[in-house]
């Protein structure tokens, strides 16, 4: 059944689905086609109606930006720990990207370092997603605490990846409401077959027959029904370098087969722009943004696929991932690399992303300060203190590590559960507050709560 694009307050099936949004003028959810009725969203639902505020609220934030107007766009970057998500919002990115190759190199539930082919257990994606929105919460905390004047909306909306799926079906399913339970606004999914996954950029892909993947898409829409939050549905196809598929079984996939095939029984397809653009449009009705994985930066080919999407579904939000995969230099001008993103936006490109944002700069820092550390002692370290003091009239305040974590949240606490007369609160004595802090300002907010 199709849900048309209209305000929710007029569609009777959303007050049906998401009564708490029946009186907002919003676009979401509404554009999606679906393989099933509200009978059975109501039906698997329960008796017990669960708010999941976090993943409402952001999901809320990244529809309105990805339909902000013609031309403009989120980007993103990967985070891979709350340390560095918290840094992106005090910067004043909008989203926050979570990627599954970040995960499986450096921040997994298995504590292994692994390549991106879905080798890490399966709620390692979910238990980041968490942690970046405690953090958010802490930073929140902490600035409403000290009564910042221009505080930060530290909750950005996260779009988390969910790879192949980590199995059929009934996995996106439950994959999809973990993503949500631990508050992410977006999540997408891409259409190779789970048991042979890999990294976009890798070879050896294989795709599932386009019937089966629109199934995946089908069951992550059911689950953000079920839970009655508005998630962003992102549909990743792989196609354009993917050159094996499961099964010529859907005959939208048969033009594309060579009629050979592999060791492992895989049918051998024609990779290429032609064969993404048939699988995007498929796609589209099922999810609401959509996002072909490609080789390189080309403008031409982004040209392309979206006047491709958009001849048959006019307005589409796409996304781009503007991949260190990519040689930028290799293939493109200073100016061109300036100007990219700008370009993809005017080809409806509305979220884009660089994936393994800090995989690059966590260990490209590391690196160079312990090259440094190694050559020139104790006068490596200070240059990264002086540009982190330099940093701070942009808002930067991690120079001040013991409050960046919440000491003084919890000297608050202690004063609390004393009535104002803790002697041992942790900020008043530091080397923090004695080296990097107005003293007296400190004081002031340790006890201004207890009129002392």
């Amino acid at each position: 059944m199709q849900f048309l694009r209209q305000p929710l307050a007029v569609n009777k099936l959303n007050r049906r689905l998401f009564p708490r949004l029946s009186t907002r003028k919003k676009y979401h959810i509404v554009s999606a086609l679906r393989d099933y009725g509200p009978e059975v969203v109501e039906k698997l639902r329960g008796t017990i109606k669960v708010e999941y505020t976090l993943a409402r609220r952001g999901a809320d934030r990244l529809w309105e930006m990805i339909y902000r107007g013609e031309g403009s766009y989120v980007n993103a970057l990967g985070a891979m720990t709350g340390g560095q998500a918290v840094q992106m919002a005090k910067a004043g990115l909008q989203s926050i990207y979570l990627s599954g190759w970040q995960v499986a190199a450096d921040s997994n539930m298995a504590s292994q370092t692994y390549p991106d082919q879905s080798l890490y257990p399966v709620n390692s994606a979910a238990k980041l997603v968490e942690r970046i929105n405690n953090a958010f919460i802490r930073a929140d905390q902490i600035a409403h605490m000290e009564g910042k004047d221009h505080h930060i909306d530290f909750f950005l909306p996260i779009v988390a990846d969910c790879e192949a799926g980590f199995g059929g079906p009934l996995n996106a399913f439950e994959i999809t409401k973990s993503m949500i339970t631990a508050g992410a606004a977006g999540v997408h999914f891409e259409d190779q077959v789970a048991s042979e996954k890999k990294c976009g950029h890798m070879g050896g892909k294989v795709l599932l027959p386009t019937q089966q993947f629109i199934k995946v898409l089908n069951a992550a829409r059911l689950a953000t029904d079920v839970m009655g939050v508005p998630t962003v549905i992102i549909g990743r196809t792989d196609a354009e370098s993917a050159a094996l598929v499961t099964s010529d079984i859907d005959p939208r996939d048969q033009p594309f087969l060579t009629g050979e095939r592999t060791a492992e029984g895989f049918y051998r397809s024609t990779a290429g722009l032609q064969q993404a653009i048939a699988r995007g449009l498929s796609y589209a009705p099922y999810c609401d943004v959509i996002w072909c994985e490609t080789g390189k930066p080309n403008l031409d080919e982004a040209h392309m696929f979206s006047d491709a999407i958009h001849s048959m579904f006019p307005g589409k939000p796409l996304a781009y991932n503007c991949s260190p995969s990519f040689n930028w230099k290799a293939n493109l001008s200073d100016k061109e690399i300036a100007e990219f993103q700008k370009e993809l936006g005017k080809m409806g490109y509305r979220y884009q992303f660089i994936t393994l944002a800090g995989f690059h700069s966590l260990n490209h820092a590391m690196f160079k300060l312990a090259r440094d550390y190694r050559d020139h002692g104790m006068s490596a370290y200070t240059k990264i203190q002086e540009d982190e003091f330099a940093q701070a009239q942009f808002g930067f305040t991690a120079h001040k590590h013991q409050r960046e974590v919440g000491t003084g949240y919890f000297d608050q606490v202690s004063m609390a559960i004393s009535g104002g007369t803790s002697s041992t609160t942790a900020l008043e004595g530091s080397t923090e507050t004695e080296q990097f802090c107005n003293k007296k300002s400190v004081l002031i907010n340790e006890k201004q709560s207890f009129g002392r």
